[in-house]
């Protein structure tokens, strides 16, 4: 059976005479979340000398690039998102294996992050093709900085289901976590969400509701949960991109009544010493006075 040909995209100059040409790889290149101008010297030089661009939303990608007048000179710009990312994969791979070099960019932000590029990453690096980075724009790290949260941990979450029994479900497996926790979210959506966030989060955790980062209307909201859900219960539904951080889990410290029980789990297959020895590991308590209470409580 005869292979399928693959158009190859027209050769080009790249750059201005002496300039070094761009490496065939697959270069993901990070693009502005609101305005224009936060994209880097990095991305527009990569946009302008890739042999092929693909796009998770053409369109916007040919608005930035007349933006900072970088024109498309008869290369290809490939959409590849959700929904056509199977059939385009081979096309991009084949041009990939031919030395091509391809630029790939998200509707916004840095590819890769609840993005479609991930596949096209993947299938790229299991077929030997290099994979670049332009680092730049990311809605989760520009939330985090303004977020007024602990930076030094955080773990993101991504969306959550939009479903309310399967968002809760995922919310509860999260809640012990003692990170920073970042979620992306829909407008339509986030009262629901900030509602279910303070039920099986705690409503007294501090938030920070985070819309249309470096857009005109740029928006920070700090409060707790609790409030955060109150207030947009009472409003219409946000406009724009939202980014929700919500502070981690916070250890508390056992009561006597955890100490028993976690004493009466530990009797149950060590001996007073041993479990005294593994009570006092969780909870720092003095294993002298945990063994005494293991005595009371074996023989009780």
């Amino acid at each position: 059976m005869a292979s399928k040909s693959v158009s190859a995209p027209p050769d080009r100059e790249r750059g201005a005479p002496g300039d070094r040409p761009l490496e065939p790889a697959l270069h993901l290149v990070a693009t502005p979340i609101g305005t224009a101008a936060d994209i880097t010297l990095r991305a527009l030089e990569v946009l302008q000398k890739a042999d092929v661009l693909a796009a998770e939303d053409t369109r916007q990608a040919r608005k930035l690039m007349d933006i900072h007048g970088v024109s498309l000179a008869g290369r290809p710009l490939v959409p590849y998102h959700d929904h056509n990312g199977a059939a385009q994969r081979p096309r991009l791979l084949a041009w990939l294996a031919e030395g091509r070099s391809i630029a790939y960019v998200s509707a916004a932000g840095t590819p890769l992050i609840a993005d479609p590029g991930f596949q096209l990453a993947r299938a790229a690096i299991e077929a030997g093709a290099t994979v670049r980075t332009a680092p730049g724009a990311s809605a989760l790290l520009a939330a985090l900085a303004v977020a007024g949260l602990p930076t030094d941990r955080f773990y993101f979450a991504g969306f959550l289901p939009p479903k309310a029994t399967a968002r809760r479900r995922a919310l509860a497996e999260l809640s012990k976590i003692p990170a920073t926790l970042v979620f992306y979210e829909a407008p339509h959506r986030c009262a629901a969400v900030l509602t279910d966030m303070a039920r099986e989060l705690g409503g007294d955790r501090p938030a920070a509701l985070c819309r249309e980062l470096t857009k005109r209307f740029e928006e920070v909201r700090r409060h707790t949960l609790a409030d955060l859900a109150e207030a947009l219960a009472e409003e219409p539904d946000p406009k724009g991109e939202i980014v929700l951080v919500v502070g981690g889990a916070v250890a508390r410290p056992a009561t006597d009544e955890d100490i028993d029980e976690m004493l009466r789990d530990a009797l149950s297959s060590l001996s007073v010493k041993d479990a005294a020895s593994a009570v006092a590991e969780k909870t720092g308590a003095p294993r002298r006075d945990l063994y005494q209470r293991a005595l009371a409580l074996g023989k009780s």
